[in-house]
């Protein structure tokens, strides 16, 4: 699973996100997206060639084919996370191929936001060997809401059927893989409907762990929120002079290093220690001020960010507040072989009013597992919720309340790829292929990839020529932008003179392009003719919708642009773009 931190100073009164790669806890691989204490490190091996023996009895062959999908669905789970703290979180995708002897012909998973699906990686390792195989699927398809890349590559291999874990939790995404694949004749099984059995269920249980925090964002306004803390034998957190070797969660006493890796942030009250968010600031951590700082708000905040997990590091104050507010879905624990003492010493965890035992909260599916002289206990508060229900249609909506109707005209939000209308955004996984000046044409990975370039496209430096290049064959969107941003934060020398001016016409024309060679996205952008198209990201004011509306939205004025377009309405788009916007 991936996840983002909260670490907090309670005296500052300030509430911090930075960024992370990974730690191992209970056998599980927790990547951090916004914060950086524990880092480690992960290796997968193949597994040997599952063989299956012929068994006389339909029973018993129908046991052991059951345990052979198992062993493959878990495989499936247990590769999707694969990159987990070393790209922001996205839905965690597996494909496993596994040809009729029992033989894995092929993996894959999904790296990042907007890079090859798990499905595609999966066939092309299989090659020859895909045909008339099975594909095995930790969850049905949809990394991209409006990229059938994955479904198209399991039909063109010509497999001969589909096991899947979980259907898509998001609703805009659930079962359409299904019916497509079912649609061109493939056989799908899906665990828990077609397959059931004890055994595929224990298979189903690792799909829904390795994308609890994308169930979590289909079904709450929070993201999957994750507590880890270190206490003695007594439940002490440090001593009563505050001093604790291990255990590390206040801005003022540790003093950490304040920079943001992955984008993080610090929240806070308004108006809260100036001084405090002018060092922030100058640290490169993004400040957001609430009117009211309670974990609830917050973590809806998160939500709206496009954030899937949180991980929490900080004193018994907060994670009492967060506890009782109902945002802990699940405790890591350290347990040190220490006696500290003291009645003032700190505990991991404060006051939740409770008088009697009957009240204590129990964990759910408990592990227990020794790290070096600690021991690590870890467990769930909350349940992993089963999937979405159904939401009503727009008609049986309207049936059950007549002032809502689907008539009127509306506002279409975009963020996050997996979000309903996901392609819109730039980070979508849709090379395109733009001129690079000398009547060539060079592709790009995504049209972030394109822009990120053109900030230093043309400057006579090496350094700038270089980083270029390493925009330009970045793994994912993400890294891309990473690259750029930070290269123009650190040599802001190296960006181009004209880039502020240039920078609309820049994305119009990669968006553009896009919107023109795939056919099935032009479709899609049509089809919000009439509709209000918002960037919803709460912290780009330029190119996004803002948090309460403030920002410019250049993204979405762009593609309406566009839209107009495509509809005929505009006539000559190119050299009047940033005139019209």
């Amino acid at each position: 699973m991936s996840a983002a931190a909260v670490g907090v100073s309670s005296s500052a009164g300030f509430m911090l996100v930075h960024c992370s790669v990974k730690f191992k806890a209970a056998g599980e691989w927790l990547g951090i997206d916004e914060l950086c204490w524990g880092t480690g490190t992960k290796s997968y091996f193949y597994s040997s060639p599952v063989l299956c023996k012929s068994i006389a009895s339909n029973s018993s062959h129908n046991h052991a084919a059951h345990s052979l999908d198992a062993v493959y669905i878990k495989r499936a789970a247990d590769i999707a996370d694969s990159s987990a703290g070393f790209t922001s979180p996205h839905p965690n995708f597996g494909c496993v191929i596994a040809t009729p002897s029992g033989t894995v012909a092929g993996e894959g998973y999904l790296y990042a936001q907007g890079t090859k699906a798990a499905e595609v990686l999966a066939v092309e390792a299989a090659g020859g060997f895909s045909k008339g195989s099975t594909a095995y699927l930790n969850m049905e398809p949809g990394d991209c809401h409006g990229d059938h890349s994955a479904v198209s590559a399991l039909i063109r291999q010509e497999l001969k059927r589909v096991v899947v874990g979980i259907r898509h939790p998001l609703q805009h995404l659930h079962g359409n893989a299904i019916r497509s694949l079912r649609g061109q004749g493939l056989q799908v099984d899906v665990v828990g409907e077609d397959l059931k059995s004890k055994t595929m269920e224990e298979a189903r249980k690792s799909c829904l762990l390795v994308n609890a925090p994308l169930i979590h964002r289909a079904t709450s306004r929070v993201p999957f929120s994750v507590i880890k803390y270190a206490m003695t034998l007594d439940g002490k957190i440090a001593t009563s002079s505050g001093h604790a070797a291990w255990i590390r969660n206040t801005v003022r006493k540790d003093n950490p290093r304040l920079t943001a890796r992955h984008g993080g942030g610090a929240y806070t009250h308004t108006g809260a220690r100036r001084t405090l968010q002018k060092l922030l600031a100058s640290k490169g951590v993004e400040v957001v001020e609430f009117d009211i700082l309670n974990p609830r708000e917050v973590m809806e905040y998160f939500h709206d960010r496009g954030y899937l997990s949180i991980l929490w590091e900080c004193g018994g104050t907060l994670a009492a507040s967060a506890i009782s507010s109902g945002v802990i879905h699940k405790v890591f624990a350290f347990v040190a072989p220490k006696i500290i003492g003291g009645k003032n010493a700190p505990s991991p965890v404060g006051e939740l009013g409770m008088v009697e035992m009957s009240q204590a909260l129990d964990l759910i599916d408990v592990c227990f597992e020794q790290v070096g002289p600690d021991m690590l206990i870890s467990g769930f508060l909350q349940p992993v919720p089963d999937l979405v229900p159904v939401i009503p249609s727009e008609d049986e909506t309207f049936a059950i309340d007549p002032s809502i109707t689907p008539y009127d005209s509306k506002i279409i939000f975009f963020y996050k790829t997996w979000d309903p209308y996901g392609a819109f955004s730039n980070f979508s996984p849709h090379p395109i292929q733009m001129p690079d000046g000398s009547g060539s044409y060079v592709t790009w990975s995504s049209v972030e990839h394109y822009y990120q370039a053109h900030k230093f496209v043309g400057v006579n430096e090496p350094v700038a020529k270089d980083c270029v290049e390493k925009i330009k064959s970045a793994k994912s969107p993400e890294e891309a932008a990473r690259m750029g941003r930070s290269m123009q934060k650190q040599r802001p020398d190296l960006v181009r003179s004209d880039w502020e001016g240039l920078k609309i016409d820049v994305m119009y024309r990669a968006l553009k392009c896009k919107f023109s060679i795939y056919p099935h996205l032009q479709s899609m952008l049509l089809t919000t003719a009439g509709s209000v198209l918002v960037e919803a990201s709460p912290h780009d004011l330029f190119w996004g919708g803002g948090r309460e509306g403030e920002g410019l939205n250049y993204l979405g004025r762009l593609l309406m642009l566009i839209r107009s377009e495509f509809l005929g309405e505009c006539s000559s788009p190119s050299e009047s773009t940033c005139t019209a916007l």
